[in-house]
């Protein structure tokens, strides 16, 4: 067993800054003496703490955070910062305290300062919506790449610094590590950093202390709304990216109706772009920069992407369904509106290879509609989606390029939104002409109770596939490969780029895609 939890990542080489003038800079309340200390490093746990480090205590659900501060102090912190209540359970520890009202809410302004985010010069972008966040973000990473730029990533996937890569801990990681990572790609030579940014990161301050040059709004679905009340109130969370202190510009996708509400309510400048076909065709005249899927394969999806006066660009993303071109449209908008020519894209972007052409975008994107078969046999996808309108557009996408019948395989996290879980094994079982319902995730909730909600949603589809109920996943996957024949498609849906499953707390070491792969070669598919 093992928790395989990432690394944070931090400056290798932090500078530290004086205590008593954050004291200063922030007007703060303070006990005891602050001569002569300095900090170099924020943290909210000891599990990550330097020496160096101010510790950050905050009431949770079962206890304060500050009832760790002997224990922060040995382990090098120097500082304290709490609310009044946390001051007094930390007191005996004899370290300095710094007391705010809101921990929580000052922990983003206070990383910025001591991590000296404002000192960067990178490009910062932001990514929000239910689906193509992570898909947005690693395809801007590679645009910008191939435009010759040093890069950073943080997303649900992955950390990237340069030619570095980690596991990611959370969609958007925790104030402290986000300016700790910034500070990081600063020591790299990071010249920009495309980040996804969940509603919870927004909601529980993630992100605070940051100002994006260019933040962008994919779409709007059913999730999370074990976090959220209502729709309503998950768009209400979305929507504070777009405000002064979060970013300076915005691009909105109209593919869904949120994102006109979003342009209603934006508190920034915002662009606008649309996809033929999917968004209705009022918003498609309206909108500022218009996506036309031009030509689809199993290995690529064309595109062109038309603006402003008429500028356009042709080129190709390396992934399957028109939302992916659409993502990789979002994706260059977002560049044009911090200041690169569209010209410029498009020559770095062209297909054609007697004019210089790369074959388009040049990107990998770790179990987003991953395909790990070979040349025979069933073709196999393994997928991150997690939601209904996910799971409708990567099916479809599946289907365009299969010659036999496609094949679903998937399961839902336990501990979260229970409301989409009937949605989802509808859209499945609709889309599908076999399907096979295993766990995921099942954390602290029955496995197989979950697995009975998707089965009573399964049968609410009109058309119904065959369908069984197969557990655990590495058996799911292997009767579904058992059923297949050369020409099906087998999407394999929920796990995607994850290397764990979560069982009772314990985070033990899973891999679809090597679980589908083995499958396929136990088959007698090379």
């Amino acid at each position: 067993m093992t928790s395989r939890i990432p690394p944070v990542l931090r400056p290798e080489h932090p500078v530290p800054r004086s205590l008593a003038m954050l004291v200063q800079e922030f007007g703060l309340d303070h006990r005891g003496s602050m001569d002569g200390v300095e900090v170099s490093g924020v943290t909210l746990g000891t599990g990550d703490l330097h020496p160096g480090d101010l510790f950050v205590g905050i009431q949770g659900v079962n206890s304060h955070g500050a009832s760790y501060a002997e224990a922060a102090k040995q382990g090098g912190a120097v500082a304290i910062l709490t609310d009044a209540a946390g001051a007094d359970i930390a007191a005996g520890a004899g370290l300095p305290i710094l007391i705010v009202d809101d921990p929580r809410g000052a922990l983003g302004a206070v990383s910025a300062w001591v991590y000296r985010t404002a000192e960067s010069n990178a490009l910062l972008f932001g990514t929000t919506g239910t689906n193509g966040k992570t898909s947005t973000s690693y395809l801007l990473e590679a645009i910008l790449r191939q435009l010759g730029l040093v890069t950073g990533l943080s997303s649900t996937a992955e950390r990237h610094i340069g030619d570095l890569t980690v596991v990611s801990r959370l969609t958007t990681p925790e104030a402290s590590e986000m300016h700790a990572l910034l500070a990081r790609m600063r020591e790299a030579g990071v010249r920009a950093v495309a980040v996804e940014v969940s509603a919870q990161a927004l909601t529980r301050r993630r992100v605070d202390g940051l100002i994006f040059d260019v933040v962008a709004f994919t779409n709007l679905s059913h999730d999370h709304l074990d976090d959220y009340a209502d729709m309503e109130e998950y768009f209400q969370a979305k929507l504070e990216l777009f405000a002064p202190e979060h970013g300076k510009r915005g691009v909105v996708s109209l593919d869904t109706a949120w994102g006109a509400r979003v342009v209603a309510e934006s508190r920034i400048p915002v662009t606008t772009i649309a996809t033929v076909g999917h968004a209705s065709p009022a918003d498609v005249a309206g909108a500022e920069w218009v996506v036309e899927v031009l030509d689809e394969s199993a290995a690529y999806t064309e595109f062109r992407l038309t603006g402003p006066d008429g500028r356009s660009l042709v080129t190709r993303e390396p992934l399957i369904g028109w939302h992916m071109a659409a993502n990789a449209a979002l994706a260059i908008v977002m560049l044009v509106e911090a200041g690169f020519e569209l010209e410029a894209i498009g020559a770095a972007l062209a297909v054609d290879a007697d004019s210089g052409g790369t074959g388009g975008i040049q990107a990998y994107l770790p179990g987003r509609t991953e395909r790990v078969s070979g040349d025979r046999g069933p073709s196999v996808y393994v997928d991150f989606g997690h939601s209904p309108d996910a799971f409708e557009n990567t099916l479809a996408a599946v289907r365009k390029f299969t010659t036999g019948r496609t094949i679903m395989v998937f399961g839902a996290d336990g501990d979260r939104d229970a409301t989409k879980r009937h949605e989802m094994a509808r859209v499945a079982a609709q889309g599908s002409d076999i399907l096979v319902i295993t766990d995921h995730h099942p954390r602290f909730e029955d496995a197989a109770s979950i697995r009975a909600t998707l089965l009573e949603g399964a049968r609410l589809a009109v058309d119904q596939p065959e369908t069984y109920e197969v557990s655990p996943p590495e058996a799911a996957i292997r009767k579904a490969v058992s059923l297949a024949k050369e020409g099906d498609s087998i999407l394999w849906a929920g796990p995607g780029h994850q290397d764990y499953r979560d069982i009772r707390g314990e985070r033990t070491p899973y891999s679809a895609r090597d679980e589908a792969r083995a499958a396929l070669r136990e088959a007698g598919w090379a």
